[in-house]
């Protein structure tokens, strides 16, 4: 009997215990055995393609692999501005603090632009926004360490055992996690309406500094291009985690959690994603529910 990853679900203390799906192929890709009959060639290193509602494991490739998970991170540094209920009308300066002195990524936040809490939680999401983020955890009660003290005990709570976080951006490397970790994650943060809102608005303008006005679009070209039902998303580069997405979608009326680290290229996760929609349409019958 196949088991699913309901039980890693409930309870962290039994991932160990997660049974993978009964087929393995030469790749090392595990699929459901209904779902065997041409299983995808993606691009990504680790893949997980979940029934959010069954919890059972369609697909899975190196789920429990911890990798980087670059801007991935910026979930976690939502859910927990959103845990702290703080006033999300505050205005917060960006300040000499945000300037990325890792990656030296640029911004087109200006130190001295001051936008609400809200602005600055919707560009994280949305456009992947970093000083907008890295301002997020500094303006939070006790800075940034504390902040990132709660995302890490955030994680813990969650059952993620294998997620570690350094800041608040996906700037660091170390910010690291398993496929497996950030399903719990994407799960996690479902259930925020805000964040699902946020990571799917196709675009928005701020004003910053001297009413500047500043045109953002989302980051993922599956949510710019509108053809995909998408509650919520996140996408992550950094060269040492490659290409990463996060997916909680709709396929065949049957809600979905994907995960993809590691793709090589910058067209990679899109079109392994779009390969899975594929594969999946093309077998209604063996794991649509009714």
């Amino acid at each position: 009997m196949l088991k699913t990853f309901a039980g890693w679900l409930l309870s962290a203390a039994m991932a160990s215990a997660f049974a993978a799906p009964a087929l393995t192929d030469v790749r090392g890709v595990q699929v459901a055995s209904q779902m065997a009959s041409q299983a995808p060639l993606l691009s990504s290193h680790s893949v997980l393609v979940m029934n959010s509602q069954t919890g059972e494991a369609l697909y899975q490739k190196n789920i429990n692999q911890r990798l980087p998970i670059a801007s991935i991170t910026k979930l976690m540094t939502a859910m927990v501005v959103l845990d702290a209920g703080l006033d999300l009308n505050e205005a917060v300066t960006i300040s000499d603090a945000e300037i990325d002195r890792l990656k030296n990524t640029h911004s087109r936040l200006a130190v001295g632009s001051t936008l609400t809490r809200r602005e600055l939680l919707l560009l994280a999401l949305m456009s992947s926004e970093n000083r907008a983020a890295a301002a997020l955890a500094r303006s939070y009660p006790g800075g940034t360490a504390a902040f990132v003290a709660r995302m890490n005990r955030k994680a813990r709570a969650l059952g993620m055992r294998d997620a570690a976080f350094y800041d608040a951006t996906g700037l660091d490397l170390r910010n690291s996690a398993t496929a497996a970790d950030l399903a719990l994650m994407v799960k996690a943060a479902y259930g925020y309406p805000l964040i699902r809102q946020d990571s799917t608005t196709q675009q928005h303008a701020v004003y910053s500094g001297a009413n500047r006005l500043l045109q953002y679009k989302n980051s993922n070209a599956l949510v710019r291009g509108g053809e995909w039902d998408i509650g919520l998303q996140k996408t992550g580069y950094i060269q040492e985690a490659g290409r990463c997405m996060v997916l909680h979608a709709t396929v065949g009326s049957q809600p979905l959690v994907i995960v993809l680290l590691a793709a090589n290229g910058p067209a990679a996760r899109v079109n392994d994603a779009k390969a899975i929609r594929t594969w999946l349409e093309g077998h209604p019958g063996s794991w649509l529910a009714g």
